[in-house]
């Protein structure tokens, strides 16, 4: 059974969780992914922000 602290954590993150990651507003993070700056995914209503990739975006390591 795989227990590190990365298996454990979501593959997603919500706006909410993902904006608190970085020194941006909830209202900020929100139109800069309706911009698409921002890597996520729509599932339904919903806007789900992948994990790796937030990271490696915010980090710098996100291609263009």
């Amino acid at each position: 059974m795989n227990t590190t602290k990365e298996a454990q954590e979501p593959l997603t993150l919500s706006s909410q969780e993902a904006a608190a990651m970085i020194p941006m507003g909830i209202n900020q993070f929100r139109a800069a992914v309706r911009r698409g700056e921002i890597p996520h995914v729509k599932l339904g209503t919903k806007i789900r922000i992948p994990r790796r990739r937030f990271l490696d975006f915010i980090n710098g390591e996100e291609e263009s």
